[in-house]
């Protein structure tokens, strides 16, 4: 069972690479999170909004130390884990950047990387808590912007999906002070009536 608190988000701008290195390694790089990108959670046109990750959101977690493992679609065995020392995270002008030197003779590794050689497996994702954002309702579409976060894990994905929008609205509800469990059965009929649940 998921962490109630956890949103999970995906990136698509960046794909991600990969390059034989020395013995019987695998270096993986990417970006689980882009700076600055537009991202619409749920349909704009009722409860959505439009999120954006601000540059700086992930420094707090890196310098704090955040235990962030590598996985895949957020489930399963780590393949890399920060705290080992096999997975790097920084943030750069660009995003969250990801490196890790995957043991390609780790039977997970082989699962997955014909799946990414071929681009079937493509996308990088995060989980993550907001633990400082803001909420502008003064346009036409609400805007979540995520100032700082605590990180949990990166992931390749197969079909990115934004897993998390509950939580981030209890966000929105708490921001603007309506009443969240009316809030949250509203979002949920719509989304029986729109099809998407």
């Amino acid at each position: 069972m998921s962490d109630p608190q956890r949103e999970v988000r995906f990136c698509a701008s960046a794909p991600v690479e990969l390059r034989a290195a020395e013995g019987d390694l695998i270096n993986v790089t990417g970006y689980a999170a882009v700076f600055g990108a537009q991202t619409e959670i749920g349909p704009l046109d009722s409860w959505g909004w439009v999120e954006l990750i601000e540059r700086g959101a992930f420094a707090e977690a890196l310098t704090r130390g955040d235990d962030v493992t590598f996985l895949i679609n957020h489930g399963g065995l780590p393949l890399a884990r920060t705290s080992s020392g096999t997975l790097t995270l920084t943030e750069d002008q660009h995003g969250l950047r990801v490196d890790t030197a995957l043991d390609a003779a780790d039977p997970d590794v082989q699962r997955i990387l014909p799946k990414m050689k071929r681009g079937d497996l493509s996308k990088m994702s995060f989980a993550f808590v907001a633990d400082k954002e803001t909420w502008d309702e003064t346009g036409a579409r609400a805007v979540r912007t995520i100032q700082s976060v605590r990180l949990y894990d990166v992931s390749i994905v197969t079909d990115p999906a934004y897993e998390g929008t509950e939580i981030g609205l209890r966000s929105k509800t708490a921001a603007l002070g309506l009443d969240a469990e009316f809030f949250r059965r509203a979002m949920q009929m719509r989304m029986r009536l729109s099809g998407l649940s």
